[in-house]
């Protein structure tokens, strides 16, 4: 479709091609005229009469209905449809299977695509995708107007279209609704060869420059929005920016002979080819950290500076995918929420939604064809789900859902300084997790009353190089200084999987989410572990010190890192230097194995904490970061709770304090169950403090305990139905 030949001699070529290539007998496509009348424009298999002289009726035949519902339909006989409608001039009576795809430009179908066969087969879900892959070329190809002109193509986009629910997947929680503002990526670079190299060479560095200088300006402006997880994020993204491999490709690739624009894209493609084949998701995710970057740097050759972009009020940011620096370009105050085609709950621009409290939607397949600028969307956080053009009653009720949610949030910032105390007077600690000295704010702001997690890999992942000792224990000591006399717990390096640090020479694994990472790294390189366990030691100097080993799989590696810190006190010792006044050593039960051998593990340990996240992910063999199956499983089922309760057993047998740090202890529900399980310590993310404090302050927990007691024999595959019938039955807050 991008030759050089009339619109219409590379429609039939196009029509040939599919045909051959999907071994259909015939391969036709329709274009909507401004009438709303369907016109065959091209086809091979059909009589080629019938081209431009065939027109079906809106809403005639099996075309009119793909054309209508703006939907696929596969058909194994289509004859037999009641929509079906025979065109003699046509010649199509011998056919019976057919597979029909709407070519959408704006959320309004501008056409039909359609393969038939004369055999009654049934196309599979790869043949669907493809058709419906190759219908979206096409109607950017039929937009270009080419094939119809341009007023005839505003006559149909601008007709009225029906409302539209998609399901996606939740990645930032929230409720929002606007106006739609498509994100743009720059176009490809029309001039590949350079004429003048050295030049080439001048305008890519300083477009690097100003890269990097961009992205150091959104960190300095982001240092009073966000926090923890999502400033290391912009952080390692600028890391990106500064990657060797990166920029000498971009380098080389000018040396012969490219434009500075072919080099970004020449890299780029190079990038997505190599990335798009890895098998671990976390990797496949950090090619949109380079395809941000490329955009970006296309953007700044192209003369555009990068800044602050306008918005309308209530702007509805849609795009395929996004990188965390371009979201924080748009203001704030006007961004409402964001609805993405692709990524993950993972990605890096759902983290920094997430941290700037902005409702997110993504894998919403399809989106961008569906809808014009200007729309009118919802996002729904709550459930994954958006609507597109909703009817007045919808929009109502979304408004009134938000008035409620606005009303919790005072409610939540009232019960900051309230202690967290269920009905029948059981004292519940609830504790805050966090990343980097910029979380301790949250301390303060959610009435937390301690850090449970405090993850100190996010200081290793931000850095180019291994950060040294005197800086590590500057961290540590910021910590403490700032969290006084409210606990801290530090998780020593948690490092592998899907956290890599670009300094770190690592063998290449099949799957590194079971593979050497966590302690079984910090064993294998004790000088790794043993310097931050010194930079700790020294950092808690004559005040209590919580240390806490990840990723524990037997009961020899715990023994074998508590060692570790037992010589890193008696080296401080010989040397005169204060050790902690109190030096609490535990563990964090994350690998299934432990289960079966916590009465060897928990005489071990001064306190243990649960990190569902892995737990779970282990339980189920289903990788958390993997749109795919992370969604297979539910927490809330009897498995996964029986586990819970029996760790939680054996601690309170032991007198081992125990508390759970994953994102299970910060939504209300989950909390609740792990109320009812016996656990009274939890460690949250800071949005989900006040929402469970408000559950605690409503719960009666002796009710809870019998009514769990009785769901856990259950063999349903999920209790989540049965535990919120039982926090309404007792009047508990969700």
């Amino acid at each position: 479709m991008a030759g050089a030949a009339p619109a219409q001699q590379r429609l039939d070529t196009v029509v040939r091609i599919i045909a051959q290539s999907m071994v259909a007998e015939v391969c036709s496509i329709y274009l909507r005229r401004a009438s709303g009348e369907l016109e065959l424009f091209a086809t091979q298999g059909l009589k080629p009469e019938a081209v431009h002289n065939t027109r079906l009726r809106p809403g005639e035949g099996l075309v009119g209905e793909v054309a209508r519902t703006a939907e696929p339909i596969s058909l194994s006989d289509a004859p037999s449809h009641p929509s079906f409608a025979y065109r003699p001039e046509t010649g199509e009576d011998p056919y019976h299977a057919f597979l029909g795809a709407p070519l959408l430009r704006g959320g309004r179908a501008i056409g039909v695509l359609v393969v038939q066969n004369r055999s009654e087969r049934r196309y599979d879900e790869e043949e669907v995708e493809d058709i419906q892959t190759i219908a979206m070329v096409l109607a950017e190809t039929v937009a270009s107007g080419e094939l119809l002109a341009q007023d005839e193509l505003r006559d149909i986009e601008v007709a009225p279209h029906r409302p539209e629910r998609l399901k996606g997947q939740r990645f930032a929680e929230g409720l929002a609704y606007g106006h739609v503002v498509l994100h743009e990526a720059p176009v490809p670079p029309e001039n590949l060869l350079a004429e003048d190299q050295q030049a080439e060479e001048i305008r890519l560095r300083e477009a690097l420059t100003a890269l990097k200088a961009n992205i150091d300006s959104l960190l300095e402006g982001g240092q009073g929005k966000l926090a923890g997880t999502s400033f290391e994020v912009l952080e390692t993204y600028r890391m990106f920016a500064d990657d060797r491999g990166w920029n000498r490709s971009l380098e080389e690739a000018v040396r012969t002979g490219l434009t500075a624009e072919a080099a970004v894209d020449r890299v780029r493609n190079e990038h997505r080819a190599r990335f798009a084949t890895a098998r671990d998701p976390y990797i496949r995710e950090r090619l949109h950290d380079f395809e941000d970057l490329a955009n970006r740097l296309l953007r700044l050759l192209a003369g555009d500076r990068p800044g602050e972009r306008d918005l309308p009020d209530d702007a509805i940011l849609v795009a395929r995918n996004l990188g965390p620096a371009d979201l924080l370009e748009y203001p704030r105050h006007k961004l409402r929420g964001l609805l993405l085609e692709e990524g993950s709950a993972a990605s890096h621009a759902a983290i920094v939604a997430r941290a700037l409290q902005i409702p997110c939607v993504g894998r919403l397949m399809g989106l961008r064809d569906r809808l014009s600028e200007g729309d009118l969307v919802i996002v729904d956080g709550e459930t994954g789900e958006t609507y597109l053009r909703p009817r007045p009653d919808m929009l109502a009720a979304v408004q009134s859902r938000m008035e409620v949610r606005s009303e919790r949030q005072a409610e939540f910032t009232r019960l900051r300084d309230v202690a967290a105390v269920t009905l029948d007077g059981t004292r519940i600690t609830l504790l805050t997790n966090a990343g980097l000295a910029v979380d301790l704010e949250n301390l303060d702001a959610t009435g937390a009353e301690g850090i449970g997690l405090f993850r100190t890999e996010f200081q290793f992942m931000v850095s180019e190089e291994l950060p040294r000792l005197d800086s590590q224990a500057a961290l540590y000591k910021l910590v403490l200084d700032t969290a006084g006399d409210r606990p801290v717990t530090f998780r020593t390096l948690d490092i592998g999987g899907d956290k890599v640090l670009p300094y770190l020479v690592t063998e290449r694994e099949e799957n590194p989410a079971l593979g050497r990472r966590a302690i079984r790294l910090g064993l294998d390189r004790p000088g790794l572990l043993r310097l931050q366990l010194r930079a700790l030691l020294t950092a808690a100097a004559g005040r209590e010190l919580r240390v806490m080993f990840p990723m524990i799989a037997t009961v020899d590696e715990f023994r074998a890192a508590r060692d570790l810190v037992d010589v890193e006190c008696a080296w401080a010792r010989r040397r005169g230097r204060a050790l902690p006044a109190l030096l609490r050593v535990g563990a964090m039960i994350e690998c299934p194995s432990l289960l079966w051998h916590l009465d060897a593990l928990l005489p071990l340990t001064d306190f243990v904490s649960i990190g569902t996240n892995d737990l779970f992910q282990y339980m189920f063999a289903a990788d958390r970061t993997n749109p795919l199956v992370s969604d297979r499983y539910d927490p809330l089922s009897p498995p996964a709770l029986r586990a819970l309760a029996e760790i939680q057993k054996k601690c309170a047998d032991t007198g081992t304090p125990v508390s759970v740090c994953g994102e299970l202890a910060g939504r209300p529900l989950e909390a609740f169950a792990l109320l009812t399980l016996g656990y009274t310590r939890l460690s949250a993310p800071a949005g989900g403090v006040g929402p469970v404090k408000r559950m605690i302050l409503s719960a009666d927990l002796p009710a809870a305990r019998r009514g769990m007691a009785n769901l856990l024999g259950s063999s349903s595959g999920s209790i989540r139905g049965e535990l919120e019938s039982l926090a309404r039955k007792l009047n508990i807050t969700i």
